[in-house]
């Protein structure tokens, strides 16, 4: 992926006032959770997703470049990762993102493919 992994592609209908939780997520190769949280914060945009019971639970951070549409009357966004990416994705940890800019940047490595994703 080229560009900035954490700012919404401008294909993607995103609008600054639109609540973005609850709405359900779909990977490239189906359903993977819902919406639990949103930020729209410049260099920074996110949705954390709530994986439910399909990863025990888990609750997993993806920065707003990889979504490629936001549907609102279905309320579904769509992202380019399929559901093992996801999987695979370091876990959301609210007081690490937050707070740890080398979290941060991990996450955004393992989106971007660089090799710094590596723990």
């Amino acid at each position: 992926m080229s560009g900035d992994v954490w700012g919404y592609r401008e294909t993607s209908g995103r609008l600054r006032d639109l609540d973005l939780t609850g709405y359900k997520v779909e990977a490239a190769d189906g359903h993977i959770g819902k919406v639990d949280k949103h930020s729209d914060a410049v260099g920074a945009s996110y949705i954390v997703v709530d994986t439910g019971h399909w990863i025990f639970g888990k609750e997993v951070l993806l920065p707003a470049g990889t979504i490629t549409r936001i549907d609102q009357e279905d309320r579904t966004i769509h992202v380019d990762r399929t559901k093992a990416q996801i999987k695979d994705a370091p876990e959301f940890v609210s007081a690490r993102h937050l707070t740890d800019a080398e979290y941060h940047r991990q996450v955004g490595a393992y989106y971007t493919g660089g090799p710094e994703h590596r723990a």
